[in-house]
């Protein structure tokens, strides 16, 4: 039996971040937590977002999201959040900034650790629907998370796992196009290939949801039309609408589960020091995950192809190759900083990551060490 539902409330277009006073008052959100990163403040969007809430609101911020949101600097924001009686909370950003924000609305209201609310924990079951009301404004086409129901985060204990719950999907999604026109060519590469890889993974998934099929497809069709237009230029108002519906629409489809590029990204992205970007190594991984499952997949690559805009016999793993060059993606995990040293570990975690279950062939402990080698050599 397939178990299908869908989503929340989105507020999509150019102009959409003037609705946002309005969803706050909608929600009755007086004092909100603004969760964000250093580096989005310096780009002056945070004083948009700002410009966008009247003085009646008493507006708290936090900035100190990590590249890979950590338990620790979730703690830090709930800190914030209680110290100043806040009653909601503005995510503002990309997937890290999302997923923190949904880590301190959970503990608003639930004790921690977060250990016990991880999906591979069985913590599912243990998130009740008493959380904090969450604002998700998107300012990159990436992860989607501001549809999702999920929360990757760096534990204490230095796993990277995902809390999965309904509840944690943000109450109204705000994506404004126009905040992410000055995003930098890197990352609209990085991010928009990351909503690719979603797209792909979960239509590629063994789980049975046809709405999220075509979902996938759909947002796939949208992203690979327009991601050489968005990173080559970012003013580009179609590609930029383009590439956010596809975000939006791969994390909608993400629900159905992902596979073995997100197992092997996940904790990698985990490693300290490297500060991995989780698109980029999305990116990288994806052609050799691509090749491990082909036998598998049936018409699928063929249909995958067709919403890319290639010939239905077009090698998927080498389109997606060339496609990476094209949009200046490493070509290996080794340019990236990745040592082999790190591999065994990795592939071990890869097996107990939830993304795992879900790729449509089940690698072995080997069979990840194989894929991360051809993604150290490059694809």
């Amino acid at each position: 039996m397939a178990v299908i539902s869908y989503l929340t409330k989105i507020q999509f277009d150019f102009g959409a971040i003037k609705l946002l006073a309005d969803e706050m008052k909608a929600l009755g959100i007086k004092r909100p937590l603004i969760v964000t990163d250093k580096g989005l403040v310096k780009t002056g969007i945070l004083d948009t977002i700002r410009a966008n809430i009247p003085n009646e609101f008493d507006v708290s911020v936090f900035d100190g999201t990590p590249e890979n949101p950590t338990e620790a600097a979730t703690w830090e924001a709930l800190k914030l959040y209680k110290e100043n009686g806040c009653d909601g909370i503005i995510a503002v950003g990309g997937g890290s900034s999302m997923d923190l924000a949904k880590g301190v609305r959970l503990l608003a209201t639930h004790e921690g650790p977060l250990a016990q609310y991880a999906m591979v924990e069985g913590g599912v079951a243990r998130i009740r629907p008493d959380v904090s009301k969450l604002i998700a404004v998107a300012t990159t086409s990436g992860t989607g998370s501001e549809v999702g129901r999920g929360a990757v985060i760096v534990l204490e204990d230095g796993r990277k796992l995902a809390l999965v719950s309904p509840y944690l999907i943000p109450n109204v999604a705000i994506n404004d196009p126009e905040l992410t026109l000055g995003l930098p060519p890197v990352l609209t590469a990085g991010t928009g290939m990351d909503a690719i890889t979603h797209c792909i993974e979960t239509f590629l998934s063994l789980a049975v949801n046809p709405p999220a099929d075509g979902i996938s497809l759909e947002g796939l069709r949208l992203a690979s039309r327009s991601i050489e237009t968005a990173v080559k230029d970012g003013s580009n108002r179609q590609a930029r609408w383009d590439m956010m519906m596809g975000s939006m629409m791969g994390a909608m489809s993400f629900q159905k589960g992902l596979g073995a590029v997100h197992a092997l990204s996940h904790p990698l992205g985990a490693v300290k020091g490297l500060r991995l970007h989780h698109g980029t190594l999305n990116a990288v991984f994806l052609p050799a995950v691509l090749r491990f499952n082909k036998s598998v997949v049936g018409d699928k690559y063929p249909r995958v192809a067709q919403a890319m805009g290639l010939p239905e016999n077009t090698d998927i793993a080498d389109a997606i190759s060339k496609l990476n060059a094209k949009l200046g993606i490493p070509a290996s995990l080794r340019e990236m900083g990745v040592t082999d040293d790190l591999l065994d570990g990795i592939a071990l975690a890869a097996t107990k990551d939830h993304a795992h279950p879900t790729n449509p062939r089940t690698p072995s402990v080997a069979e990840y060490r194989k894929l991360l080698d051809e993604a150290m050599a490059g694809n």
